[in-house]
């Protein structure tokens, strides 16, 4: 048996199919289309070019994307992919595809994949965090996903930045309507906002000794360091995870742990920040644990 999982992205979709292992059969990528019914017509192809390259069908599909499915109204909500909100995306997804689905926010997908067999293996709790275009969380818990009450838990990137100095507030407008969200801050997006020149120079820089690099770096951390904070006043994780671009700058594993513990309402703090095991991988591999094996 297979499992079918889709990354539902803003610039790409990517299906894959796994085996029982969770080693990957197939994978398959396409650009994202702008318009909501060639993006169910997308979906359609990759998951069956999947299932042909991998030999096998699979009975259901995971799905990972931006914002998540109102309980109230079964309709997506909070997508960044903004033609998809008011839209009952899971629902036609399972009339495309001719099977039943499950979605998921692709934060809480990277958290179920971490959490399975990643970083996060053998943790109680994970907080998995995106930090990419965007900035979203999600939280597994004794090896499943908590989706919370309403269907929105770990939507962290649209909390406000915390303590912020003077000239951090009340921060720049967010697509979501609110002012100074941590995804303006944290996102790889945000820290090139910030810092006035792309994410990975600003790196490069710093590295090379640039003192206002360096400066530039050291804010980011700080901002990602309250952020973190926050979340683990509530929730205190076992281990905390993180995917996306800005996960590959290797300096935050060393320091977050550290600057987290200046701010979080406790005497100690000994939780680690680890790197996505399995990198921008982790999203289609999440999408399909969504799926239990039998």
């Amino acid at each position: 048996m297979i499992r079918i999982g889709v990354d539902f992205g803003g610039t790409k979709i990517e299906a894959a199919a796994l085996d029982g292992e969770g080693r990957f059969r197939a994978r398959v990528r396409a650009p994202s289309p702008a318009s909501y019914e060639a993006a169910l017509e997308a979906v359609r192809e990759l998951v069956a070019e999947a299932e042909r390259q991998a030999g096998a069908a699979a009975p259901a599909v995971g799905v990972g994307g931006p914002g998540s499915v109102s309980p109230a109204t079964g309709l997506m909500r909070n997508a960044n992919s903004t033609h998809l909100n008011a839209r009952p995306f899971p629902e036609d997804l399972a009339r495309v595809l001719e099977r039943p689905v499950r979605y998921a926010n692709d934060a809480d997908c990277l958290a179920l994949s971490e959490a399975t067999d990643g970083a996060g293996a053998g943790a109680d709790v994970v907080f998995g965090v995106i930090l990419g275009t965007g900035c979203g969380g999600g939280v597994v818990v004794h090896g499943r996903l908590a989706p919370g009450a309403n269907r929105f838990a770990g939507e962290w990137g649209h909390t406000p930045l915390p303590w912020p100095a003077a000239d951090e507030h009340p921060g720049p407008r967010c697509w979501c309507g609110r002012s100074g969200c941590m995804e303006l801050w944290v996102s790889g997006s945000g820290f090139a906002r910030a810092a006035g020149r792309p994410a990975h120079e600003v790196v490069t820089a710093a590295r090379a000794g640039e003192a206002a690099a360096a400066a530039e770096l050291d804010r980011y951390v700080d901002r990602l360091a309250r952020g973190l904070a926050v979340v683990c006043d509530v929730l205190d994780p076992d281990v905390i995870v993180l995917g996306g671009g800005m996960s590959n700058v290797d300096e935050l594993y060393a320091r977050l742990p550290e600057a987290i513990g200046r701010h979080v309402f406790s005497d100690c703090f000994a939780t680690p920040v680890r790197k996505a095991l399995h990198g921008d991988s982790s999203g289609v591999r999440g999408a399909a644990w969504l799926w239990p094996p039998e």
